[in-house]
């Protein structure tokens, strides 16, 4: 009797500290590009914990690379920049996670060359890809129906170098673009009206060397920029009335000192809280709280270095839609995605799963 007791009280304790929490499973997928990979997992709400969905790892385009969403979640788009590839797969994802491709694959050619990182608006609408060889933006419209994948009019749209990383802000119609220049990086900023991008400011120092994690605060307020050779994390307002639209402008206390080493990947919370910074070089995870005025403060409820040891040289981050787990890919010589259990930003290790390369990108289904 003694041990039926106490099994109920562990499900509603269970229960009760899962109020609120989508009870459906989520999947997470992750690009593993030196296996021309792609892995799936189902992800338990109540436990965090993965699954490897049946078919997985996919086999996708050489050099696989980045993956992202369509916000439907029936849709799931991987960037292939690999020798003979230069193109974007589309799969169709079912109800129960696994991937169909869905042939042939679009190019980016031959205006665009070498597909590094994918970014799709709000909508579901348009997919913009940054091309790393030909210094531009494909931009394609999205077929809602099929989730096909059309060049957009007057795409691609040229930068002045190599697109090292790129955000939108919530609203969609604000596009930051960062690359890595010497003797320090720069942004620059694309006003978006339904796929077209149009040049908005002047070139935007980065207040850094290499600018290559990026972050738009869910009030669309702040950009984030981690300047991963300088070890700091610079932060800056985005003009909105009553400014120059678009227009970025250096906080008060930015840029902000990173303590730990390779600052190369940033991620906010959706509710804003907090920041979370993945520092190759430290082979950890730092956690900010956000304050009033967008200035990150090192998280005060964890340990006196606010940060969490992690797998060897994380590079990418991922948060569940509950915001109760972080996922951590790396590039180091683990080959593994780590969870992590979140508690008022603080982060407890659960399990690494292994992938047999490096993680390149993640993202997990609503």
């Amino acid at each position: 009797m003694l041990q039926k007791v106490l099994v109920l009280v562990l499900v509603l304790a269970g229960i009760a500290g899962c109020i609120g929490c989508s009870t459906s499973s989520h999947y997470v997928y992750a690009t593993v590009p030196n296996a021309n990979q792609l892995a799936a997992f189902r992800e338990d709400p109540f436990s965090g914990s993965l699954i490897e969905l049946s078919g997985s790892p996919y086999t996708v385009g050489d050099g696989a690379n980045s993956v992202v969403l369509h916000p439907s979640g029936k849709f799931l788009y991987v960037a292939n920049p690999g020798q003979g590839e230069n193109d974007i797969s589309l799969f169709s994802i079912q109800g129960n996670g696994t991937l169909i491709e869905v042939p042939p694959r679009t190019p980016v050619t031959p205006l665009g060359s070498v597909p590094q990182r994918l970014l799709m608006d709000p909508a579901g609408a348009f997919l913009y890809v940054a091309n790393a060889l030909s210094n531009n933006i494909s931009i394609f419209a999205i077929d809602s129906s099929t989730g096909a994948l059309t060049q957009a009019p007057g795409s691609p749209v040229s930068t002045v170098q190599t697109p090292l990383n790129m955000v939108l802000n919530p609203a969609g119609n604000l596009l930051f673009v960062s690359f890595a220049s010497q003797p320090l990086g720069f942004i620059e900023t694309f006003s978006v009206n339904a796929g077209t991008l149009q040049l908005l400011s002047p070139l935007t120092s980065s207040t850094g060397v290499n600018p290559s994690g990026l972050a738009v605060d869910p009030s669309g307020t702040y950009l984030y920029v981690a300047n991963t050779q300088s070890n700091a994390i610079a932060i800056f307002t985005i003009g909105a009335s009553g400014t120059p639209a678009g227009s970025l402008t250096p906080i008060q206390g930015s840029p902000l000192a990173n303590t730990y080493l390779d600052p190369a990947f940033l991620l906010i919370d959706p509710k804003g809280q907090n920041l979370y910074v993945a520092n190759q070089g430290s082979n950890n995870v730092a956690v900010y709280t956000l304050n009033a005025s967008g200035l990150p403060v090192a998280l005060t409820t964890s340990t006196s270095t606010f940060a969490f040891t992690t797998i060897s040289a994380p590079s990418v981050l991922a948060l569940d839609p509950n915001g109760g787990y972080l996922f951590v890919g790396n590039v180091g010589s683990s080959a593994a995605i780590q969870a992590f259990g979140v508690n008022s930003g603080n982060l407890n290790p659960l399990r690494t799963y292994r992938v047999g390369n490096s993680a390149s990108s993640i993202v997990v289904t609503k």
